[in-house]
Parts: C-alpha cells; sequence; structure tokens
C-alpha cells in the first residue's frame, strides 16, 4: 500500500478535538495518515540553539507517525516571521505595501526549505506520496528532487495566487516559479486562483518550463470542513455553555458574529466600519443589535500585525464611545481564542454571520457557521465575494467587503428576512458543506496525485 507523506509549515499531533488547534485542515491530515499510513513532517514550533545539528524528533501518537524539527532564532526570523509571513504572505493577499523584499529572508527561507528537504529525503520510500502543503514550503520539492526523490510530490496551496502583475513584484518570483514546477500536482482553492497560476506560466516565463523539463497537472480543490465532526461538537456540553452565555448577556438582542484570526486580509477595520454605518442608517436597531467580534491575536512579532490591532482597538472603543448606552455595548471586541466546541456554540446563537475578508484562499469560518446552524431556524451568512467560498457559497449575502454602504445594507437585510427565505438559503449551503466536505476535498486531491505522471 502506498504510504503518505504530509509536510506542513507546523505538526499538529492528535489532540482532543474540541481543542482551538484542532482546525480542521489538522483534522482531515489526520484522517488521510490514518486512510493510508506513513508520517507527517515539520516544524515543532520550538527554536533550539542547536536546531540545525539535532535530530528530528519522532512521535507515534494516536496510530499516527510525527516527525518534527526544531528552528533556530536566526531562522525562525527570517524563514517564518521574516519570508513567508513579511514577504509571501502579503504578496499573496495582494497587499504589495506590506511586502518586505529582503535577499537575507529569501536566503533563510531557502535554507530552511533545504534542511527540511535534508531532514524529510531519507524518510521517503520510492513508492510514497509526498503531500506538501501551504507557501512556507514552495521550494521543497525542489529540494527532494536535488536529493534523488523520484516519487509522487503534490502541492496545495491554501491562500490565493496573485495576479502576473502583483507576482513579477517579488524579486525571486522567477525562482518560485521554478521551484513549483518541481511538483507533480498543484492544488489550488478556486478556479480563479489556478487560472491567475496559469496566466503567468503562459505570458512571459512560459521559458521556464522548457528550462525545468517538467510541466505539473494543476487543479482545483475547494477545502471544506468535517461537517459530521462540527454537528458532534454542538452535542457538547461546552457548546450548549456558550451558547447560553451568550444569548443571555445579549439580553435577547439580534446577535452578528465574526470569528477571525486577527490579520489584515480578512477586512476587520471594513467589517466594523460597516457595521458603524449600519447604525447611523438605522436608529431604530439601536440597542436590538450586539455585534461579537473574536479576533484571535497572531503573528505578534510582525509590525503589521502589532499596528492592526492598535488600529481595531481603537475603532472599535470610538463606536461604542459614539452609540453605546449604560445598559449596551453595540461591539464587543475580543481577542481570546476559543476552543472548538465554544465556537460551535457561539455559532448557533448568531442570528448573523460576517465573514467578510477583503481576499481569502477559502475562509472556513462561512462553513463553520452554516454547519452550525439551527435546521429549523437558520441564521443569515454575509459573506465577502472576494473569499474562495464564495464560489460554492452563491445562496449566502454576498457583498463587496470595502463597501461600509453595501455592508451596511446586508446587515438590515439579513436582519430583517423573512424565515421561509432563511430556510431555503440555508438549506442549499448546508448541502454544499455536508457535500464538499473536507474528506472529498483530500480525496479528490490524492486520487488526481496518484494519477499524475
Amino acid at each position: 500500500m502506498t504510504r503518505l507523506i504530509v509536510v506542513s509549515n507546523r505538526v499538529s499531533a492528535p489532540t482532543d478535538a474540541a481543542a482551538p488547534s484542532s482546525g480542521g485542515l489538522a483534522m482531515a491530515l489526520r484522517a488521510a495518515l490514518q486512510d493510508h499510513g506513513g508520517l507527517w513532517f515539520g516544524w515543532s514550533g520550538e527554536t533550539s540553539e542547536h536546531a540545525q545539528s539535532e535530530p528530528p524528533k519522532t512521535r507515534t501518537v494516536g496510530g499516527i507517525q510525527t516527525v518534527t524539527a526544531a528552528l533556530t532564532e536566526h531562522e525562525l526570523e527570517t524563514y517564518y516571521n521574516g519570508y513567508a509571513n513579511r514577504t509571501l504572505w502579503p504578496l499573496l493577499h495582494q497587499r504589495l505595501d506590506l511586502m518586505a523584499s529582503d535577499r537575507e529572508l529569501a536566503k533563510g527561507y531557502l535554507a530552511v526549505n533545504a534542511r527540511f528537504a535534508a531532514l524529510l529525503a531519507p524518510l521517503i520510500e520510492p513508492d510514497d506520496q509526498v503531500w506538501v502543503h501551504d507557501y512556507h514550503l514552495i521550494p521543497l520539492a525542489s529540494e527532494l528532487r536535488k536529493l534523488g526523490v523520484t516519487c509522487r510530490i503534490g502541492f496545495f496551496l491554501h491562500t490565493p495566487w496573485p495576479a502576473h502583475q502583483i507576482f513579477r513584484a517579488l524579486p525571486e518570483h522567477r525562482a518560485r516559479a521554478r521551484e513549483l514546477l518541481a511538483y507533480d500536482l498543484i492544488g489550488f482553492q478556486t478556479e480563479e486562483w489556478r487560472r491567475a497560476f496559469e496566466d503567468y506560466l503562459a505570458r512571459d516565463d512560459a521559458e521556464i518550463a522548457a528550462e525545468t523539463g517538467r510541466q505539473p497537472r494543476t487543479g482545483v480543490y475547494p477545502i471544506g470542513i468535517d461537517a459530521e465532526a462540527f454537528a458532534k461538537a454542538l452535542e457538547t456540553t461546552a457548546a450548549g455553555r456558550a451558547h447560553d452565555r451568550l444569548m443571555a448577556s445579549c439580553a435577547f438582542r439580534k446577535v452578528l458574529l465574526g470569528v477571525d484570526r486577527l490579520d489584515y486580509s480578512k477586512g476587520l477595520e471594513d467589517r466594523l466600519r460597516g457595521f458603524e454605518q449600519f447604525l447611523a442608517d438605522n436608529p431604530d436597531q439601536h440597542r436590538r443589535v450586539t455585534f461579537v467580534q473574536i479576533a484571535n491575536l497572531s503573528r505578534e512579532q510582525v509590525e503589521s500585525y502589532q499596528q492592526i490591532r492598535a488600529r481595531l482597538d481603537a475603532l472599535a472603543g470610538h463606536i461604542n464611545g459614539a452609540y453605546a448606552d449604560f445598559d449596551w455595548s453595540p461591539v464587543r471586541y475580543v481577542n481570546r481564542e476559543h476552543r472548538r466546541d465554544h465556537l460551535a456554540g457561539l455559532y448557533r446563537a448568531a442570528h448573523v454571520g460576517l465573514v467578510t475578508p477583503l481576499i481569502d484562499g477559502m475562509n472556513l469560518v462561512a462553513k463553520e457557521y452554516v454547519a452550525a446552524q439551527n435546521p429549523d431556524d437558520p441564521g443569515v451568512l454575509i459573506l465577502s465575494r472576494f473569499a474562495g467560498a464564495a464560489e460554492q457559497m452563491k445562496d449566502a449575502l454576498l457583498i463587496n467587503p470595502y463597501s461600509a454602504d453595501e455592508l451596511a445594507d446586508a446587515i438590515r437585510r439579513a436582519l430583517a428576512m423573512p424565515k421561509q427565505e432563511r430556510l431555503k438559503r440555508w438549506e442549499t449551503l448546508a448541502h454544499g458543506v455536508r457535500t464538499d466536505d473536507v474528506t472529498a476535498w483530500r480525496r479528490s486531491f490524492l486520487k488526481d496525485l496518484s494519477a499524475s505522471a
């Protein structure tokens, strides 16, 4: 039987499925490894002064073998905090104004990928399949090929792929494209991102394929959630308590809910401005609505993330200062991470789910919100048309996240939507979430990887 080797920036060891670290991707990859056998390789999340000379650590938990390596502090700053999160992340999300162009960061990124390849190559058998995840590890297949690895290697990009001229703003754009051609299959979340990649290759960089002698397959594999597991989370005591606490604290007001990692791509500032516009346009809704925004802190060592946190703190305070009363705050802004079962209860309690990124590879919060709704009285999903999920979730209220007026109008419409329309929209959305789930995603990708030349 062909083994599966999963490679990701971070390795998520088997844990309590309700824990915050147990995201949909982690659960999907564990299930794939349980089906195929093999191992999961990546960064341990730890730093060590002697990381470059230390052997990787191997563990077997719940029938899954993990192999992890530490980073030095220098590698952490150049590879992860540097090139991955200060160069590639803003590039892929079309924020060239935030992109760092630094040769030392690029060297550190390539060096870590080369070291990971050297640690991984001896563990790979000729009939294995290797599945590499995300922008942190673009050069990995190229480095493995240099070491003589000939098995099938697939790559899945969880983020968007930028337009041709934007990608060319990366000083190393040709090197990164050449490295991607070392893969046998490259997967994207949407047809739009796949076409953008193909457009880059087809234009003035078509000779890259001739240089490498490789022409990988590309495909579209929109990631889903484990809808069945999420439904079970709704049945837990923790979910019920979270639901009841939120409903009680809002004193029978309608609840709008946003759940995001704190990131400039998520459109949180624009979302708050849209809610402020809703309050300005609809004085009759004052005291009747509470907006709860959960924004989990991330990448706090990167300056642009520190700045957005400060701006959001100020904006939430400004809205409350302008509209709050002694017994009502229109905005509740929370920077604390919540367990998955807690989130399930909060989603169920929310009358409106706000998922309005400026751009996103997919966005699984939209699917989790739909999966958590009461089938007899579902809420309404407001979704950015620039999220990858919008291609599959056309029965949400799709909006332009840059327009405060459009978001304000959508909130008003969602709150006033008749039950029959809410039911019709939700039933279509829920069917899609159940059908195009995370299992369908991984099976589709691995089937095509197996068939690749």
